[in-house]
């Protein structure tokens, strides 16, 4: 996966569950906007790496429930399961 490519270690070892909520947390604090602007740059940018590690996470959860499926002529392929 490119995406992971650019995501620090420390982010990498998070669980979507923690990566997303340090990204709300630094959501709200650049939405109070009140810090330095080196501070706020540096927060924008760990959000958008927390940001791009929470995709991915979701990418791998959603491959694993996606369902193998097999065509008349034999070839192989995944449709989304189905949550009902």
């Amino acid at each position: 996966m490119a995406d992971l490519a650019n995501i620090p270690p420390d982010i990498a070892a998070l669980s979507f569950e923690d990566a997303l909520s340090e990204l709300e947390r630094i959501v709200r604090q650049l939405e109070d906007g009140r810090g330095k602007l080196d501070d706020a740059i540096s927060s924008y940018e760990r959000g958008t790496a927390l940001k791009r590690h929470c995709e991915a996470k979701l990418r791998e959860a959603q491959a694993k429930i996606d369902r193998i499926t097999v065509a008349a002529d034999g070839t192989l392929g995944t449709e989304p399961a189905r949550i009902d």
